[in-house]
């Protein structure tokens, strides 16, 4: 269905200004057909009137110069030229009857010899005896259409001689030819205004939408991180001076918007850096603090292998520092923290060195004598591994017999770790949410475990998924490629 209200503005406008044109155009033709018919109407009625008043005048002339007797039985002698003289003079046919309507004379030659020649009806002679005026027109309907005029012919002293019968060409045949040829002309100048009425209102209305496509067009084109252009208001209609203001006082305070929030982003940042520095820093500090614990309780001085475990322990505590010293330079560096360098590594060696830290006895890692070469960052698959197992202890706090279990294999061209516990689950609820920045479920916590596990992932065109069961366990799985 057509919906005018959805159409442009230039649109409407236009189609508007068409309709209006049309409708002001159909008026002013109406109003001029209906006058001038009626114009002509009057015009044949008064030409028609003066026309058998001249008829009249020549039969009173003729009737005054006769020698004939003024009888109703000599008008055929009386009339027996000029009727011929009368009827080429004012081009109508003549034909004058007795006053019991018998025809006498005409100016049609056949027409006494014509059998269907009759006189005139009585209904005819009634009205015309009845009439004020003696005068009466009645139109016929033939194949030509025309109007027969009966009038009463009278001797020079008003005594009733004979009735006169002036055929016409149908007044109304006669105005229709002249409306058929004024109508063509309407049509003509219709055709012309219309052509003309398009061409204008298409003009104007691009004129009146021109300003309004210039501001679309800069509307389109503003955005919040730049120097938006305001629209020229000079020579402007009125009308569309309040809205080019209004728009370039949005400009105006776009931009102070704008300014405020690129500060308040820039606060924000540094506040949210900090937190993650806090969070990178915090990472290693608690695997040293396990294995210092560890080392302090299970420190034996008799033990033959205590140099070998120490050299453990200490090559551990570097590893941690290493991590954090590079978390340092890349915040002192405003770069990624930290700093990403492939290397071939292999990774269940990797991921058994990840996991010593934690000395947990539920932690089952059945593949640390298997070689899986890919090229990853040391550092981060470390974190990566770490996170997760963290997340696994987390949930497997409360667990009445907590199992962990991380494992390694090839798929294709990729490696692929998995995490399992038989924790508590994630809820349908906190689903979608569990890769968020600052989402935990924690008592402690900052929540940017697994979204910096999910961006180191996405850095090394990895992905990480996970399956869980509220109140039966969770399993996440890491998958990258090897790398060449």
């Amino acid at each position: 269905m057509f919906n005018f209200d959805r159409k442009s503005l230039s649109f409407r406008i236009f189609t508007s200004m068409l309709v209006l044109v049309l409708i002001a155009f159909a008026l002013i033709s109406g109003i001029t057909y209906y006058q001038y018919r009626e114009q002509v109407k009057d015009y044949n009625i008064d030409r028609l009137e003066r026309k058998e008043n001249a008829i009249k005048k020549d039969i009173d002339r003729t009737l005054k110069t006769t020698t004939f007797q003024m009888r109703t039985d000599k008008v055929r002698f009386i009339f027996r030229n000029e009727v011929y003289d009368i009827a080429r003079i004012h081009g109508e046919n003549i034909t004058i009857y007795d006053l019991e309507g018998k025809p006498l004379i005409s100016s049609t030659e056949e027409l006494f010899d014509s059998p269907t020649q009759e006189a005139i009806p009585k209904r005819i002679l009634d009205t015309l005896a009845s009439t004020i005026e003696k005068r009466y027109v009645e139109r016929i309907d033939t194949e030509i259409p025309q109007q027969n005029s009966y009038s009463y012919i009278n001797d020079p002293k008003f005594k009733r001689l004979a009735i006169l019968q002036i055929q016409y060409e149908d007044t109304d045949s006669f105005i229709n030819k002249e409306m058929q040829e004024i109508l063509i002309r309407i049509g003509i100048v219709a055709l012309i205004v219309f052509i003309t009425a398009i061409f204008l209102a298409f003009i104007l209305a691009r004129y009146i939408t021109l300003r309004l496509k210039d501001i679309e067009e800069k509307i389109k084109v503003t955005q919040l991180d730049r120097r938006n252009k305001k629209v020229d208001t000079k020579s402007l209609p009125t009308e569309l001076l309040t809205l080019v203001s209004a728009y370039n006082s949005m400009i105006d305070e776009l931009e102070e918007s704008a300014a405020q929030l690129a500060q308040n982003e820039r606060e924000a940042a540094w506040r949210e850096m900090a937190k993650q520095v806090a969070h990178e820093i915090k990472n290693p500090l608690t695997p040293m603090r396990l294995t210092v614990q560890s080392f302090e309780r299970r420190f034996d001085p008799e033990d033959p292998e205590i140099n070998k475990k120490i050299r453990e322990y200490s090559n551990t505590l570097i590893q941690q520092i290493d991590t954090m010293s590079s978390i340092a330079s890349a915040f002192s560096n405003f770069a990624d923290m930290p700093a990403q360098q492939s290397e071939t590594l292999n990774v269940p060696k990797v991921i058994k060195l990840a996991l010593d830290i934690f000395r947990e006895r539920n932690i089952a890692f059945a593949k640390a004598d298997q070689e899986i070469l890919a090229k990853f960052d040391r550092t981060q698959l470390i974190r990566v591994v770490t996170n997760l197992v963290k997340n696994a202890i987390q949930a497997t706090k409360n667990t009445e017999d907590p199992t962990i279990f991380v494992d390694v294999q090839t798929i294709g061209s990729d490696v692929q770790i998995t995490v399992s516990d038989n924790g508590i689950g994630i809820t349908e609820e906190n689903k979608s949410k569990i890769f968020e920045p600052k989402f935990t479920t924690k008592t402690s916590g900052m929540g940017l475990g697994l979204a910096m596990v999910k961006n180191i992932m996405e850095t090394y065109n990895g992905n990480i998924t996970f399956t869980s069961q509220e109140g039966k366990g969770t399993v996440f799985t890491v998958t990258f490629p090897k790398g060449k």
